[in-house]
């Protein structure tokens, strides 16, 4: 995911989530520019992953161009470009809590408990990391 500041993100997905550094890198060059189809692009990476081995999260911080637009803040979760990345937790209400202390915004009205005959899942809820992308905390 692209992000606007490695640390602000960090502060999300490392230090709320849980979610831990497994490496960093910075790439530019021409075979960079051809894959993200932005002339002059230089990428400082952060790679992430859960505690169990799980889901990767891989942070992308344009350091060149800076020219990129912020993620609109109106966005509904039925806009067409609405994208959201999932998350299994054990804890969803003590961690909505700490996501609400912590002034993330959320994008449901809070945890929602789930008919057991209508998914797998028991409780879940949205919120917006520091750039404003969807995140979907979820218990099984």
């Amino acid at each position: 995911i692209v992000v606007g500041s490695t640390s602000e993100s960090l502060r999300f997905y490392r230090d709320s989530l849980g979610l831990t550094v497994a490496g960093e890198s910075e790439n530019y060059g021409t075979e960079q520019e051809h894959l993200d189809n932005v002339f002059g692009a230089k990428l400082h990476i952060t790679g992430l992953r859960t505690r169990e081995d799980g889901v990767a999260v891989e942070f992308l911080e344009y350091l060149a161009p800076r020219d990129g637009r912020d993620f609109p803040r109106d966005t509904r979760s039925s806009d067409l470009w609405h994208w959201q990345t999932s998350f299994l937790t054990e804890q969803p209400d003590d961690l909505a809590l700490l996501l609400r202390r912590n002034r993330f915004d959320f994008i449901s009205s809070g945890v929602v408990s789930f008919r057991q005959s209508l998914t797998s899942f028991r409780k879940g809820f949205l919120v917006r990391d520091t750039d404003g992308h969807a995140v979907r905390l979820l218990e099984k």
